[in-house]
């Protein structure tokens, strides 16, 4: 089902013009534009970090190849069933080429409010669908078995409606994943740096996800081996004083660099096997949409 974005008619229909108001998204670069004041906007993410993003994600860093290889096993683990998949704040679409490989046989979309990042992901995957959209205003209801969304809640103030916004793109028993940066206490000028609105606790996410209408199935802590080590990095940076520096954030030698992913490795084949980390720098959350309705009303 298709929801138009101007008079929030519902209809059914191949075409995306409104059969009521007469609206039609506009299409630039092969992309549907569905909030085009948004799409240039700084208010949670600036367009020029994609750039940076787009080198350290291609340097095959370890912290974006463990959230890939954690996030694509939640995926065939709790939704093997799945045959149609979107991903909110899709950014460059590193993590839609990851998708792409361990799932072939999804319908894929992907979108994004800045049209910067678009331009990356059409590049990058050129076979999934893409929708430059305000994640608290999606056009759709009801039409995906699987809705991610992957380090973008904590961008957004309004998280409870774009959370209301996910529930309602979900077929009944569909799923949604979920990554968050977790712990206040490590807060720093990285979060700053990416506009980030908060960090969050496990039980506050939850309470939020549930509020939303859905059932929790699965949490886990991760980067929990090594949190030491990013707390230590954290107070660093705070006593520092200096200008933040995301490429240095990210710089580590090849040698590091592999052996943080070994560790990463043993942490995402404990959590495969059933072990969930109370502590850690970011957080997983896998949720369902209930199969039939609930009494329990959303929160929006």
């Amino acid at each position: 089902m298709r929801i138009c974005t101007s008079c929030c008619q519902r209809f059914n229909r191949p075409a995306w013009r409104c059969p009521v108001c007469g609206h039609a998204p506009e299409e630039r670069d092969g992309c549907l534009v569905f909030a085009p004041k948004l799409a240039h906007a700084t208010d949670g993410f600036e367009p020029e970090y994609f750039d940076q993003i787009a080198s350290l994600e291609d340097s095959g860093h370890f912290w974006f190849e463990a959230r890939a290889r954690l996030i694509t096993w939640a995926l065939t683990r709790y939704f093997a069933q799945a045959t149609t998949y979107m991903e909110i704040g899709c950014g460059t679409g590193h993590l839609l080429s990851h998708v792409i490989t361990a799932s072939p046989q999804l319908e894929i979309s992907g979108g994004d409010v800045l049209e910067a990042g678009l331009r990356y992901a059409a590049a990058r995957v050129p076979t999934v669908t893409f929708y430059q959209m305000d994640a608290r205003q999606m056009p759709f209801e009801e039409e995906f078995d699987v809705v991610g969304a992957y380090d973008v809640l904590e961008h957004i103030e309004e998280e409870r409606q774009v959370l209301g916004e996910i529930f309602r793109a979900l077929k009944p028993g569909g799923g949604a994943i979920l990554t968050v940066p977790q712990h206040s206490f490590l807060w720093g000028p990285a979060d700053e740096y990416s506009r980030h609105r908060r960090r969050y606790t496990r039980s506050g996410l939850v309470e939020t996800v549930k509020a939303a209408g859905f059932d929790v199935i699965r949490t886990t802590s991760w980067v929990s081996l090594l949190l030491p080590a990013l707390l230590i990095s954290r107070m660093r940076e705070r006593r520092a004083g200096t200008t933040f520096d995301p490429v240095a954030e990210f710089q580590s030698s090849a040698r590091l660099n592999k052996a943080l992913a070994w560790i990463c490795g043993i942490e995402r084949t404990l959590i495969t096997r059933g072990l969930s980390f109370g502590a850690g720098g970011s957080l997983l959350l896998v949720a369902r949409k209930p199969s039939v309705a609930s009494d329990v009303q959303p929160v929006s």
